[in-house]
């Protein structure tokens, strides 16, 4: 009876979600309706304990600081120059445009982590250029939202800081472990880009030799290096901080914050105007996480409770489905996800019901962290509801159609489910790297 009620919870919870309930009051107002029901006042008790040993939890002190550093570098003005600088650097390129835009995204990435951030700086600024200069609208806006979803898989990022504390693994080990992939993604997303603009040039023609000469005449030595310093000494701040073991996820992120302050005034954007959009968006998004983040355990504790993780680890044995079978099935399951929900609420429902039994079947869970992650990246691509599509939309052009958006993203939603299988086949791209800083 008590199983029964636990997939009664998590069917009404997802379905209600799907309709448009507000996803942390659905999660917690449902929870706590059923965890009174079943357990009684003493309920109110446990819940506040659990709730108390989550917002304790120093890892997710990182949480707001990588958001204030994503948006405190979104007011410097960096990206713009980085974009600009690179362009101009690989303008003779056949697609060299969206070249730089996969490469400028990848650096964004390294350095906030923020894909709302990230996607709106680059539609702002590169999309009417590359309009403007021939570029097709299907090829522009699948670079651009697909480069601003980066953030997801390269550290550091937020995804993986949730991950890591949902699945109670390390979060300086997923960020080693999400290097390599990164990297990776970035290569392969080039890839299509080169050979997209080299069998359809029409699709990414180059700058024209007069914009070029122009760059080259004006300081073009200065300019490379004003780009370029400045994020690689904050990615190296904060990556190497963390891979070197000198400091922590939490307090790279804190040197990352004050490292994206001191950049916001040298680039001479720093105000108070400025500071104060930055605190209250960072203050917004940190409260919208941990609402969610209060809702989902409640929803852990009444699912557990009623013996529903207990449940489906005995369906899966019952079953005699293989770890490799399981995994599929949990990888398409939050793949269609993705599609209706936000990688928040999966992160937050789907996960704690299965990492007990990728813990049960003794599958590497830093493993199963950046296979999530990588998916969870899709989730942010995928059309309806992809949300790099919808920051892309809202500060595109007017003759931007919808319907080319979503063309233009396939492509770069496939090469992710490819990338996807290649890191189920070959495990070794998310082990390498750790294994390495071990020995």
């Amino acid at each position: 009876m008590a199983e029964t009620l636990a997939i009664i919870l998590f069917a009404l919870i997802f379905i209600l979600i799907l309709v448009g309930f507000p996803i942390a009051f659905t999660l917690g107002g449902i929870s706590v309706l059923f965890g009174l029901v079943v357990f009684g006042p003493d309920f109110f008790y446990l819940l506040s304990l659990r709730i108390y040993g989550t917002m304790s939890n120093f890892v997710l002190v990182a949480v707001p600081l990588f958001i204030y550093m994503g948006m405190m570098l979104e007011k410097s003005g960096l990206a713009e120059s980085l974009l600009d600088t690179m362009s101009l650097l690989l303008g003779r390129l056949k697609g060299g445009l969206a070249i730089s835009v996969v490469i400028v995204g990848a650096m964004l990435a390294a350095s906030t982590g923020i894909v709302g951030a990230t996607v709106i700086t680059m539609g702002l600024i590169s999309l009417p250029t590359m309009l403007k200069r021939g570029y097709s609208v299907e090829l522009a806006t699948g670079t651009i939202a697909s480069s601003g979803t980066l953030g997801q898989i390269i550290p550091p990022s937020v995804v993986l800081v949730l991950l890591g504390s949902v699945l109670n693994v390390s979060v300086g080990e997923l960020f080693t472990a999400a290097l390599i992939p990164g990297i990776i993604l970035v290569s392969l997303y080039l890839l299509y880009i080169i050979v997209k603009s080299t069998l359809n040039p029409a699709s990414a023609p180059p700058l024209s030799g007069e914009e070029i000469s122009k760059f080259r005449e004006k300081g073009m030595l200065k300019r490379i290096l004003g780009a370029f310093i400045l994020p690689f000494v904050l990615i190296l701040a904060v990556l190497g901080s963390i891979f070197a073991g000198i400091a922590s996820p939490t307090e790279a992120a804190a040197v990352g914050a004050m490292g994206a302050t001191l950049l916001t005034v040298i680039q001479g954007k720093f105000s108070y105007k400025n500071l104060k959009e930055v605190m209250r968006e960072t203050t917004h998004l940190t409260t919208m996480v941990f609402i969610i983040f209060v809702g989902a355990t409640a929803f852990s504790l009444v699912f557990r409770g009623l013996g529903g993780d207990r449940f489906l680890a005995e369906t899966i044995a019952q079953a005699d489905l293989s770890p490799n079978a399981f995994i599929t099935m949990v990888m398409l399951a939050v793949f269609v996800a993705g599609f209706f929900i936000d990688f928040i609420e999966i992160i937050f429902i789907i996960v704690p019901v299965v990492a007990p039994i990728f813990s049960a079947l003794g599958v590497d869970l830093v493993w199963i962290g950046i296979l999530l992650a990588v998916n969870l990246q899709t989730s942010f691509l995928t059309p309806p509801f992809g949300f790099s599509l919808f920051y892309l939309k809202g500060v595109a052009p007017p003759e931007v159609k919808t319907g080319q958006l979503y063309r233009g993203i396939v492509p770069f939603i496939i090469i992710q489910l490819l990338f996807l299988g290649l890191i189920i086949v070959f495990p070794e791209i998310v082990s390498w790297l750790p294994e390495v800083l071990e020995d």
